[in-house]
This record gives C-alpha cells, sequence and structure tokens, in this order.
C-alpha cells in the first residue's frame, strides 16, 4: 500500500517536472528569443512563476515519494519478524490477541507422581530485551517457575511481538514528523522564501531516509562500473537519489553529464546556505553564487555542473556543451592561484567557455571542462610536486568517467593544462595506462610536466601540443638546480652553466624545446614582463579571443583547433 501511494506520488512528480522543462524550454526560451517588449517581459515574468511552481510541486511530490519508500523500506524488518512470531505461534496452536499478547493451551507434564494436567495461560510481552529490564531489588521470593511447557514459548513470542510493533511505532512516529512538515502554504505564489523552504524539507527527508538511498552506492566502484549500475537503476530510484541526496550522485565519475548537472543544480542551493549558517569562506561562499547566477542565465553553450563542493580552496567542474553527446570533448586543469571564488575564478571559467565556442566553429559537436577537481597550489607549494600528485588520480578517474559516459562511437578527447595545471596533467599522463579516453595533450604556460620527452606522456609526441609565450616568465623558470645555485633572481643568470642546452625549466624539459620533442604551435610573445610593465599578461592570456592587450587571438584559434580534431590548422611555431 505504501508503495503504490508512493508511485501515485511519483506520477505528480514526474508530470510537475515535465510541465516544468516544456515551460523553460518550448515556451520561455522560444520568448526570449523572438520577442523583445514590455509586454513578453510581463510574459516572461509570468511563464518564470509558472516554472518555479511546477519546480516546486516536483520537489514536494518526491519528497513524499521518497519518504514513504523509505517509511516501506524500514517498516520491513519489524513487519518480517511479526510475520515469524506470527507463523511460529500457529504452528504451536497459539492464539495471538490484538494487544499482541499470546495464550496457550493445557499440556500435560511429568512428574514424580506421574503426568498431571497443567492448565493453559496468557503471556503478555515486554519490548524490552532481557538485559535492559530493571532487577528486581523487592525481595521477594522468585515466582515459581510454570510447570506448563508452552508458557515458556508463549512468552518469548509475545515478547517478540512487542518489540517488532515497538520498532514499527518508533519507525512510524519519525516519518510521521517527516511528512508533516512537508506542508504547502497557501497561494500559488512561489517566492525564494518557498523554495528555501523546500531545501529544508529536502534537508529533513534525506535526515529521516538517508540509510535508506545511501546504503545503495557502490562508490567504490569504477566509472564503468557506476554508469552500469545507475543506467540498472528503475527512473523511479534515479529520481529519488537526484532530489533527495543529489550530493551523493553529481560528484561520481560514471554518472551521465545530464544526471550530475542536474544533482548538483539541485544541491548548490543547499551548499550555499549551509555554508553561510557555519559561518564560511566569503570568497568560496561569492564563487558559489557567482556560479549559480551564471547557471541561470541564457548561454549559447549550454553549462553543465559535473561537481561542486567546499573541500579545500572549493571544487567546481563546469562543461560548455554536454560532453556525452559531443564528439570533441577537452578537460583543462587550471594551475597555480586557482581557487573558488568570484573574481579570478570568473576568468579561469571563461578560457573553459572560449575554448568550447572556438572549437564549436570548427565543429559544433564540442564541449569543454572546466576542471578544478584539486587543490592547485596557493603559495609555496607551486614549488613542490605534492598537488600535482594528488590531484593526477581525480583527474583520471574523471576522464575514465567520460569515457564510459560518452555516447559517441569515437570521440575526440583532449586534456589541457595550463600553468601548474600542465604539471598535474603531465603528472596523470604518466600514471599506468595514461590519461583514460585522451588522444591530444595542450600544455600552455607550462614550467614542466615532469617528463623529459613528449612521448612519455602517452599519446606519441605528434599529439603532444605547447603553447609558450616568449615573454611568459613561467616559461622561462630555471629547473631546481639553477635556483638551488642562484635563487629566484640568480638562477636566470645562471642558467647557461647549470643547463648546457638551455632546455630545462623548473619541472622537467621545457615543453616549448627541441629536445622534448613537442608540436609547438604560435602564440603572441604578450607583453613583457618588466619593461613593458606586463608582470604576468603573457602567462594569462593564451585562451583569450579578441584584438589588443589581454588577448591572444591566434593561441585561442590554435587550442580551438586541437579540440575540434583539425591539428592540421594549427600555426606552427618553432622549438626554442
Amino acid at each position: 500500500m505504501l508503495e503504490d501511494a508512493g508511485d501515485a506520488w511519483h506520477a505528480v512528480s514526474g508530470r510537475s517536472g515535465a510541465d516544468r522543462v516544456r515551460v523553460d524550454r518550448l515556451m520561455t526560451a522560444r520568448l526570449r528569443e523572438t520577442q523583445d517588449s514590455r509586454s513578453a517581459a510581463a510574459a516572461l515574468a509570468r511563464l518564470q512563476r509558472l516554472s518555479r511552481n511546477y519546480q516546486y510541486l516536483h520537489t514536494e511530490c518526491g519528497l513524499i515519494r521518497t519518504t514513504l519508500n523509505a517509511l516501506a523500506a524500514d517498516l520491513a524488518v519489524p513487519q518480517r519478524q511479526l510475520r515469524q512470531a506470527l507463523d511460529e505461534a500457529a504452528e504451536l496452536r497459539f492464539t495471538v490477541h490484538e494487544d499482541g499478547s499470546v495464550s496457550f493451551p493445557a499440556a500435560t507434564t511429568a512428574t514424580l507422581a506421574g503426568d498431571a494436567p497443567t492448565p493453559g495461560g496468557h503471556a503478555r510481552g515486554d519490548a524490552r530485551l532481557p538485559l535492559d529490564r530493571a532487577p528486581d531489588l523487592s525481595g521477594a521470593p522468585p515466582a515459581v517457575r510454570p510447570l506448563n511447557p508452552n508458557a515458556e514459548k508463549a512468552q518469548a513470542l509475545a515478547d517478540r511481538i512487542a518489540r517488532a510493533v515497538r520498532a514499527a511505532a518508533d519507525i512510524d512516529r519519525k516519518y510521521a514528523a517527516t511528512l508533516d512538515r512537508l506542508r504547502a502554504a497557501k497561494g500559488l505564489d512561489v517566492t525564494a522564501a518557498t523554495l528555501a523552504d523546500a531545501a529544508r524539507d529536502t534537508a529533513g527527508v534525506r535526515a529521516a531516509a538517508g540509510r535508506h538511498l545511501g546504503d545503495g552506492i557502490p562508490a567504490d566502484r569504477s566509472p564503468a562500473e557506476l554508469k552500469a549500475w545507475w543506467d540498472g537503476l528503475p527512473e523511479e530510484q534515479r529520481r529519488e537519489y537526484l532530489d533527495i541526496a543529489p550530493d551523493l550522485i553529481g560528484g561520481l565519475d560514471g554518472i551521465p553529464a545530464a544526471a550530475r548537472d542536474e544533482a548538483n543544480r539541485n544541491h548548490l542551493p543547499v551548499l550555499i546556505d549551509e555554508l553561510a549558517r557555519r559561518g564560511g569562506s566569503e570568497a568560496e561562499l561569492a564563487g558559489l553564487r557567482m556560479i549559480q547566477e551564471k547557471l541561470s542565465e541564457p548561454s549559447r553553450v549550454p553549462m553543465f555542473l559535473l561537481g561542486i563542493g567546499e573541500e579545500g580552496n572549493g571544487r567546481a567542474i563546469i562543461s560548455y556543451g554536454n560532453p556525452d553527446t559531443s564528439r570533441n570533448v577537452s578537460a583543462y586543469v587550471p594551475g597555480f592561484g586557482t581557487r573558488l571564488d568570484d573574481v579570478d575564478f570568473k576568468d579561469t571559467l571563461k578560457r573553459a567557455k572560449d575554448t568550447a565556442m572556438g572549437a564549436r566553429q570548427m565543429d559544433p559537436s564540442s564541449a569543454s571542462i572546466l576542471w578544478l577537481g584539486y587543490d592547485a597550489p596557493q603559495h609555496v607549494d607551486v614549488m613542490t610536486t605534492e598537488n600535482a600528485e594528488r590531484g593526477a588520480p581525480a583527474y583520471n578517474r574523471f576522464m575514465a568517467g567520460l569515457e564510459a559516459t560518452n555516447q559517441t562511437q569515437a570521440p575526440h578527447v583532449t586534456a589541457i593544462g595550463h600553468s601548474y595545471g600542465s604539471l598535474t596533467v603531465g603528472t596523470a599522463a604518466k600514471q599506468a595506462g595514461g590519461i583514460p579516453g585522451v588522444d591530444d595533450i595542450i600544455l600552455l604556460g607550462s614550467p614542466g610536466v615532469g617528463a623529459e620527452r613528449a612521448q612519455e606522456l602517452g599519446v606519441g609526441r605528434k599529439h603532444v601540443f605547447v603553447g609558450a609565450a616568449d615573454n611568459d616568465p613561467v616559461t622561462h623558470l630555471p629547473s631546481k638546480d639553477e635556483y638551488a645555485m642562484g635563487g629566484p633572481a640568480g638562477g636566470f643568470v645562471v642558467r647557461d652553466l647549470y643547463d648546457v642546452g638551455n632546455d630545462d625549466v623548473y619541472f622537467g624539459k621545457d615543453p616549448a624545446s627541441k629536445a622534448f620533442g613537442a608540436q609547438r604551435f604560435l602564440v603572441d610573445d604578450g607583453p613583457r614582463m618588466i619593461r613593458d610593465g606586463g608582470g604576468f599578461g603573457a602567462h594569462s592570456q593564451y585562451f583569450t579571443p579578441g584584438e589588443g592587450p589581454g588577448t591572444d587571438q591566434v593561441s585561442a584559434d590554435n587550442i580551438a583547433a586541437i579540440v575540434a580534431g583539425r591539428p592540421e590548422k594549427i600555426v606552427r611555431e618553432d622549438h626554442r
């Protein structure tokens, strides 16, 4: 019965979700694209209100469905215990009464004087376990043990029945309180406060039904196995995870991009609310809110939120374009100083968008991902490989997830590393098996990748591409030996003394050098660090199309050509 009620609420929730999609995609989007007037703006406001109503209805009905399903699952245990006790009582020809007490029949008992009849009786159950029962301190002599052998059996059954009924009552009270909180305010206006209340309702249902949802997730499986697990779930169960426990699903590599996006969009407001309530980092809060705003804005290239979290310096994995349906997919790893905030991270996010837009001009079936799934170095840790070594396995698992979920026959996948991110990509490429599914690697503004030759990266040297601006100081960092001898400034001076080929940088061979053997493509030299007052400007413009300061159209075009699977279109540059 509970499952049937849950199915009915699931049907209402599903219809509401489908209606919201139709409002957003068929009505709102079409109106926004074709009309620009005051009446159109008023109509859009009404459609947005209707969309919020459907969203709220979809969420609340889904919460009721999940609560009922979890209630049914939790009640199954005491129900099974009760049925077993009743079956045993029936076999013994005992009578179980409505109050749970058990009557047992008369019996014949052997005594010293011979067999003697003993009367039947009545046993009342005690839900407490024997060790939980208070000891008898009255000093009265113990009761005479009944001679009827059925009495002990009846008491044991009555106790089991009492414990099963008490367990069911406790479960019922817990879920009744949860269901009681799922009340909608009167009226049709779903405000921000109403949606916040829906988020609290979700948290309440999650607290009650969390074990029911979390126990079934095989989080330790490979991305391919997780993909098979997800595909094998009934639609109703997938909806429960997406609506009630999105944080358990949104970060799982191997779950399809559309599902991860929905889960993370559902979880993002909750994450923001939790972080604000705990007095978390203002910079991180600003970054999360910035992402939330971006997701709500119209975008020429659809955004997919593939990961979000507050771990370390913040986590965000965002794709421009659907990586599951695109023939060309790139995953860009940012470097030094990248963290989840609303200032620098906005520029980092734009790099992925620019890459997607450039690649889609050559092949519309292209997607570009920003992968901040690790802690990029923020301070002196940039001088070590520790962050790259920790990030590389996570990056490879993410790429294995893309390989598992991509639906095209032969996807073309590009790994992109900028600055310290190139070391993370290089470290990932040197792990056993290399980066899963990757065809090409792009290294930009690299201080070295922990390799001496391009072929060490597992894709063949002709598939390793390097962009290195002559005025980018990061690409001229002295090697560790040179740095140790000359210090931060002197290292540049003593370079030729300790690096005969003048082709070593801090983390290995200069990827732009002839000795490394990669394909170097043309980029703008960028402003000189001191003479032009450019600072690190030449290090930050590789992705940015356009004309004028801070842009590099030729580099952006070359990156787009590689990502789109058109490397023959790149403009090449001589090795250093």
